[in-house]
C-alpha cells in the first residue's frame, strides 16, 4: 500500500545565496525557469498605485502539491524573485496527497502565505480563507476570472490552461501521406484510414484504463453544443443522453473508430505507459488527450519537432470550438498573511514573469503560449469555450446516480445497442432527480 507523505517537504530559500537549477518534468505539468515576456498592458490597478520593488519586503512561504520542483525549479524561481524584489524572500513547500493536508491546514489556520487552493474548498468559503486579488490589476486579462470567485470578488487565478486536441506523431503523418492537418471529421477518418493502410493504430484509446476517454464524456460534447455550461445543464431534463444530442454525436464517433479499426488491435489489453513510447516511436499516430501529455511523449524518445497538435475536427461544417479547463493549480492568498504585498507580488510574478505556465496555455489571454504544439494548435485559429465549473446540484446528482463519465463511453462503444445504453443512464437520472 502506497505511504501518504503527510509531512510536508520544505526548502528555505534565502536571499543571495541560491545556483541556479535546472528545471525538471512532472506527469501533468512541467515548469521552465526561463522568463516569459511579461505582457505590458494591465487593468484594474494603475502602475502608480503598485509599490515599487524596494517597498516590497518580508519573507513568505507557497505551498504546492509540486514535490518534484523542490530542490531545482522552486531553487530558480526563488532566487529570480529575490532578484527583482531584494527584499524580500520565498520559501517553497510541497506535500503529496494535496487537497487533504492543505485542506487540514486550512482549517487549523495555520496555512501559508500563498498556496494552490484544494479542490475540495467550495467557492463559497472563499472569503473565509483568501484575500481578494482584483487589486493585482489582471481581471480584465484573465481566462476564468470568475472561476474562483465570490460576490464579484476574484480569490484565485489558475496558473495555467489545459486544452484537448489531437497529439500527433508528424513522421507516422508524413509516411501515411497524410499531407493536410484534418478539419473535418470526415476528413479525420480518411486521415485515420491511411494510418491504418501503413500498419499504425490511428488513435490511442486506452480504452482499458478508462479516464482516457474523458473527452468524449465532456470536452466534445460541450464543443458540439456550443455551451460551457452545457455539463450542468442536464439537471434541467430528465433524458441528457439522448443519441441525436451532444452526447450521442460524441461518442458515436469514437464507436465509429472502433468499428472500423482505427483504435488498439485489443481495447480491453490497453496499457497507458506503452502508449507514450508507442506514439514517441510512431506505433501510434495520435492521441486525443490533453497538452499535458506533450511533454511526457517527448521525454519518452522523440524530438519536440516530430509532435504536433491540433483541434480535434467533430463535425463536417468546420467547427472550430475548443473546451480550455483552469489548471489544477490555482493560486490563493491568506488573507491573514503579514506580508501581503510580498505574497500579491510573488502570485503575479509567478502568472507574469516566472515560466510556470510555459507549458499550457497562458491564463493571461494577451500572453502568448510558449511550447511550440501550442502556437501550432493556436495557428488553426480555434474558438475557445471556458468550461463552467461543475455546479453542486450537477455534482450531487451525479454522485447520486452513480455516474462515472468515461464508464458512458466504454459502455456506448461496445454496446450492440448503444441507444440502450443512453436509455439505461436517463432512467436512473431521472430517478435520481425526483
Amino acid at each position: 500500500m502506497k505511504k501518504k507523505l503527510t509531512a510536508a517537504l520544505s526548502l528555505a530559500l534565502l536571499a543571495g545565496g541560491l545556483a541556479a537549477c535546472g528545471s525538471t518534468s512532472n506527469n501533468t505539468s512541467s515548469s521552465s525557469p526561463s522568463a516569459s515576456a511579461s505582457a505590458t498592458s494591465e487593468s484594474g490597478a494603475s502602475a502608480s498605485s503598485e509599490p515599487s520593488a524596494s517597498d516590497i519586503s518580508g519573507t513568505i512561504t507557497y505551498l504546492s502539491n509540486r514535490t518534484d520542483l523542490i530542490g531545482n525549479t522552486y531553487d530558480e524561481y526563488a532566487k529570480r524573485f529575490h532578484e527583482k524584489y531584494p527584499n524580500a524572500q520565498v520559501k517553497f513547500e510541497a506535500v503529496t496527497d494535496y487537497d487533504k493536508t492543505a485542506k487540514i491546514r486550512l482549517t487549523s489556520g495555520e496555512y501559508p502565505d500563498v498556496m494552490n487552493i484544494p479542490g475540495n474548498v467550495s467557492n463559497s468559503d472563499l472569503a473565509t480563507y483568501y484575500a481578494p486579488l482584483d487589486d493585482l490589476g489582471l481581471n480584465d486579462r484573465l481566462r476564468f476570472k470568475d472561476n474562483r470567485s465570490l460576490d464579484g470578488k476574484v480569490y484565485g487565478i489558475a496558473s495555467g490552461v489545459d486544452i484537448v486536441g489531437i497529439v500527433y506523431n508528424k513522421k507516422a503523418f508524413a509516411d501515411a501521406g497524410i499531407t493536410e492537418i484534418p478539419t473535418t471529421l470526415d476528413a479525420f477518418y480518411a486521415a485515420a484510414e491511411k494510418l491504418k493502410a501503413k500498419g499504425v493504430v490511428p488513435l490511442a484509446s486506452n480504452f482499458k484504463d478508462q479516464w482516457p476517454l474523458y473527452p468524449f464524456s465532456k470536452e466534445v460534447p460541450i464543443a458540439i453544443a456550443n455551451d460551457g455550461n452545457f455539463y450542468n445543464e442536464r439537471v434541467d431534463s430528465d433524458t441528457p443522453y439522448t443519441m441525436d444530442g451532444p452526447f450521442g454525436q460524441s461518442m458515436s464517433i469514437i464507436r465509429t473508430m472502433y468499428e472500423k479499426g482505427y483504435l488498439e488491435p485489443d481495447v480491453n489489453s490497453t496499457n497507458w505507459e506503452q502508449s507514450k513510447k508507442d506514439i514517441a516511436s510512431g506505433k501510434v499516430a495520435m492521441y486525443f488527450l490533453g497538452q499535458w501529455v506533450i511533454p511526457q511523449v517527448i521525454d519518452t524518445g522523440t524530438p519536440s519537432e516530430n509532435v504536433g497538435f491540433f483541434p480535434f475536427p467533430y463535425d463536417n461544417a468546420g467547427g472550430k470550438n475548443v473546451v480550455l479547463s483552469p489548471g489544477a493549480g490555482v493560486y490563493g492568498i491568506n488573507k491573514n498573511s503579514k506580508n501581503l504585498e510580498v505574497a500579491k507580488a510573488f502570485v503575479k510574478w509567478m502568472i507574469e514573469e516566472s515560466g510556470a505556465d510555459s507549458d499550457v496555455l497562458p491564463i493571461l489571454k494577451d500572453k502568448q503560449p510558449t511550447l511550440p504544439q501550442l502556437v501550432e494548435f493556436e495557428s488553426y485559429k480555434p474558438n475557445y469555450i471556458e468550461l463552467v465549473t461543475d455546479t453542486a446540484q450537477a455534482v450531487d446528482l451525479t454522485n447520486k446516480a452513480q455516474i462515472t463519465k468515461e464508464a458512458i463511453v466504454q459502455e456506448f462503444i461496445l454496446a450492440k445497442d448503444p441507444a440502450s445504453v443512453f436509455a439505461s443512464y436517463n432512467k436512473t437520472w431521472a430517478k435520481v432527480k425526483k
